[in-house]
């Protein structure tokens, strides 16, 4: 291939542009920092301001690696200028060049998320963006010699991320490091975010470690949902969305610094919080089919639970307010998961409605969807209250839903199946097939035809997404 150089527009602004002196503040940088050696740190969450700012909480995060050896570092950053909706740009570029020398872009693997529609490659979104060049002097002064794939992030919501976070998962090993770039809240009038004017500088620590703490649990819906709640001006939080999204349930997260501009200029009205992590774990440990699956089994118990609480709904619908059923809300309970509630009388369907994103803890998604499989399902008459005592409940609880490449690679009875054309969509239950005595391609003809497409259309131009499911039902009826 040609070489193509993207040079880094960063040296003698954010950085200084002499090479010894450069290399000679990383060193010091690191020196200074107080964080250990971690031999099997996966991922780094660094922030991304100029080294004179943010550059020893950097070092804090960059200090675990010294000395590591990775193929690849993957560099998510967010673009600060170029709008990007529901997807990531990677430069179309041979390699990045800094003050410290060359780096090699992956362009192997560059190629293969290409495939990916949401990988897109735009030269307006790298040219002057410094959350990924400005950790590339630290990593080349941390590592030596690895492959880089630079990822520009735009506005993700939580499909779409975790759809990019899968899609990198089948494609990275043992051998990459993930490093995510981010500053966290932005405070002030000229960052149009004033939540509070008294105790500015504790209730920052408060708001950006309340991030944190959702991070360090693994929780991508919990991190979107305080986002939103609070309005944190977090600038990386859709690079972040995607690492949770990609993080296995053994990876541990651990906070190495924080700290704030406004530590460093004494300027409260005005500042940005900086936060330096690493994640110590495995990617080759992780399960791409299932690493979604809820981090609490449910139980026996749990799930007779669940399937008390889907019938006592129906049921209080019906007869206009019976009691409340009194039942223990267990943390697997609790789990966010997608869920479906199918009905079924004499072993004939009767109603089946669900939702497939993990958007709400799961006791609350049985117990509405109980209500519209009841009473909601087009294909079927309401439910009367004379139908109740013939009823069978059966609940699937759902992991998140992740993209498949192939057809090939969707297993049926493992396997949930949602397909998309267009505006054409439709979802089967992992149940469905075996149920029927399906294979692949069958069980694909009559989605397609489900979504109101031919028989044939799955064969072209259509996404497939796979989840698994737990499955629990009443006993006969």
């Amino acid at each position: 291939m040609e070489t193509n150089v993207l040079k880094s527009e960063l040296a003698g602004t954010w950085y200084t542009d002499n090479p010894k002196h450069l290399a000679h503040e990383i060193d010091a940088l690191l020196e200074a920092a107080s964080s250990e050696p971690m031999e099997n740190a996966m991922a780094l969450l660094l922030p991304h301001a100029g080294y004179r700012y943010s550059g020893l909480v950097a070092a804090h995060g960059i200090k675990p690696i010294v000395g590591r050896s990775f193929s690849r570092v993957v560099v998510i950053g967010p673009s600060h200028r170029m709008p990007l909706l529901d997807a990531v740009s990677i430069p179309d570029a041979s390699h990045i060049e800094t003050p410290l020398g060359l780096i090699e872009i992956d362009r192997v693997l560059v190629e293969k998320l290409w495939e990916n529609p949401m990988f897109e490659s735009h030269s307006g979104a790298h040219a002057s963006e410094h959350s990924v060049q400005i950790e590339l002097p630290f990593l080349q002064q941390a590592l030596g010699d690895f492959k880089l794939v630079p990822m520009v992030c735009g506005q993700l919501d939580e499909r779409s991320a975790r759809r990019i976070g899968a899609t990198l998962l089948e494609n990275i090993d043992a051998e990459t490091l993930v490093v995510v770039s981010s500053d966290f809240t932005h405070y002030g009038r000229s960052f149009d975010y004033v939540p509070f004017k008294d105790d500015i500088q504790q209730n920052l620590e408060n708001l950006d470690l309340g991030a944190f703490k959702f991070v360090e649990q693994k929780n991508l819906d919990g991190f979107l949902q305080y986002i939103q709640s609070t309005g944190a001006t977090i600038c990386g939080r859709s690079p972040i969305a995607v690492l949770l999204a990609m993080l296995p349930e053994d990876a541990k997260v651990q906070l190495l610094k924080y700290q704030t501009s406004g530590d460093l200029t004494g300027d409260w009205s005005h500042c940005v919080s900086y936060v330096a992590a690493a994640v110590s774990g495995q990617w080759g440990n992780v399960d791409k089919a299932s690493c979604l699956v809820a981090a609490h089994p449910l139980s026996a118990a749990d799930k007779l639970s669940l399937l008390a609480l889907a019938r006592h709904q129906i049921a209080q619908r019906l007869k206009d307010g019976e009691s409340d059923l009194e039942i223990e809300i267990t943390p697997p309970m609790q789990e966010i998961m997608g869920a479906f509630v199918t009905l079924h009388k004499y072993g004939q369907l009767r109603g089946c409605i669900g939702e497939i994103l993990p958007r709400r803890e799961l006791h609350e998604a049985v117990a509405e969807q109980a209500l519209n499989a009841a009473f909601h399902d087009p294909r079927f008459p309401r439910l009367r209250e004379d139908e109740l005592p013939e009823i069978k409940i059966e609940i699937s609880a759902l992991t998140a839903p992740r993209p498949v490449g192939s057809i090939e690679d969707i297993e049926i009875g493992r396997h949930g199946v949602v397909l998309s054309k267009g505006m054409h969509s439709a979802v089967f239950l992992p149940q469905v097939a075996p149920e029927q005595g399906w294979g692949l391609e069958e069980t694909l003809s009559h989605l397609a035809q489900k979504a109101g497409l031919g028989s044939n259309d799955w064969k072209t131009g259509c996404e497939f997404d796979v989840f698994e499911a737990v499955v629990f039902s009443e006993g006969p009826v």
